[in-house]
């Protein structure tokens, strides 16, 4: 049982959220204005479509390294989450995205839930790698239905300009995936294209991608005017406060993730981000050209960054769980209702993360 300001589906509600085998099975309480009271906020937990690592650990180091990520993440907050790979050559991905596979039918104790696998790449532009490894390959169906069998792949990011692409965009489209754009040197029709052919989502926008311009409107342009969802990284370092606000104006269901790192809640040092050196300062992760390699940002300094912005906390939950399930056409998840799992976050008045419960086991945040 938990008590507080409750965000249900139908707004806030001061009262109570009852839980049983995981599950939501009560609420009940009066509408409410919080900022009238002094009790904590009840959200529902949070949940990031793109995390590499956390902890010291990387998601290509499968493994126990996904224990320990999940682990981290739950302690920031985050409930579920989709592992996400690096491009790296095809039989050491292959062999990744097969552990991968063996690990989302199960959920270590202390941990957040892993439901699928984000294939961030290798079937980008090698001209737009960002922090990716030069591993970059055209995309070819067999090789992604192999993928796609070992293992559930919600989300694939791939550059739409290359050939073929639009092809597997639809094939994979057909069979449930959720195709982003991203790592792309693509024009703005090519995005359109591709928004035809059936993908749906925008990687990390505004990063690795070819930007506005307002006679070459290039993939933000494209994700600006037709976009429903996108993910972004709110540390406030990837993407400019100003830019944020532009892209929640024009996009409706604008969603968070991290794209955490081995480096985050670690100390200032070196990590690995996939086969790449990384080092951690000043905030970042960058390679040692000074590229941004992935961020050390949680979801709940995202949340605090988000209502520094002035965005009301409703509305910023709703970026970091509703949306999210949403996208993944997931009902159960990202929102507190009956019969919902019962994933939640408890915080205190100033926003600090007090508590997280995983299909309703509780997580001690210092734990």
């Amino acid at each position: 049982m938990l008590t507080g300001n409750i965000l249900t589906t139908e707004g806030w509600i001061n009262g109570t959220l009852e839980y049983k085998n995981g599950r939501i099975t009560a609420l009940t309480g009066e509408r409410v204005d919080p900022s009238d009271n002094d009790a904590p906020y009840i959200l529902p937990g949070f949940i990031d479509l793109h995390v590499h690592g956390g902890g010291g650990a990387d998601v290509m180091d499968a493994g126990a390294a996904i224990q320990t990520i999940t682990r981290t993440h739950a302690r920031h907050g985050t409930t579920s989450l989709l592992a996400t790979t690096m491009t790296a050559p095809r039989d050491q991905l292959m062999n990744v995205v097969a552990g991968l596979g063996d690990i989302v039918r199960t959920r270590a104790p202390g941990g957040a839930r892993v439901l699928g696998v984000h294939l961030e790449g290798p079937y980008i532009n090698p001209g737009k790698l960002g922090a990716q490894p030069d591993a970059a390959v055209t995309a070819v169906l067999d090789e992604v239905l192999k993928y796609l069998a070992i293992a559930p792949i919600r989300v694939v990011t791939l550059a739409p300009e290359i050939s073929g692409h639009l092809h597997i965009i639809a094939e994979m489209a057909a069979r449930g995936v959720r195709v982003q754009l991203g790592h792309s040197l693509g024009t703005y029709d090519d995005a359109v294209a591709a928004l035809k052919h059936g993908a749906c989502g925008f990687t990390h926008l505004f990063n690795a991608m070819s930007p506005l311009h307002h006679r070459n409107p290039g993939l933000v342009g494209a994700a600006l005017a037709h976009a429903e969802f996108a993910e972004i990284i709110p540390d406030l370092l990837h993407v400019h406060p100003g830019a944020i606000r532009a892209a929640l104006r024009a996009i409706p269901r604008l969603y968070v993730v991290t794209d955490s790192t081995s480096a985050t809640s670690m100390p200032d040092g070196e990590y690995h981000l996939g086969s790449q050196r990384v080092t951690k300062c000043l905030g970042g992760v960058r390679l040692a050209d000074g590229t941004l390699a992935g961020s050390t940002l949680t979801m709940d300094q995202a949340l605090r960054n988000l209502v520094s912005l002035g965005l009301p906390l409703a509305d910023v939950s709703n970026r970091l769980s509703r949306y999210a399930a949403d996208y993944l056409g997931i009902e159960d998840r990202g929102r507190i209702v009956r019969g919902a799992w019962a994933d939640c976050v408890v915080l205190d008045r100033e926003l600090a993360l007090k508590a997280t419960y995983v299909e309703g086991e509780a997580i001690v945040k210092d734990a």
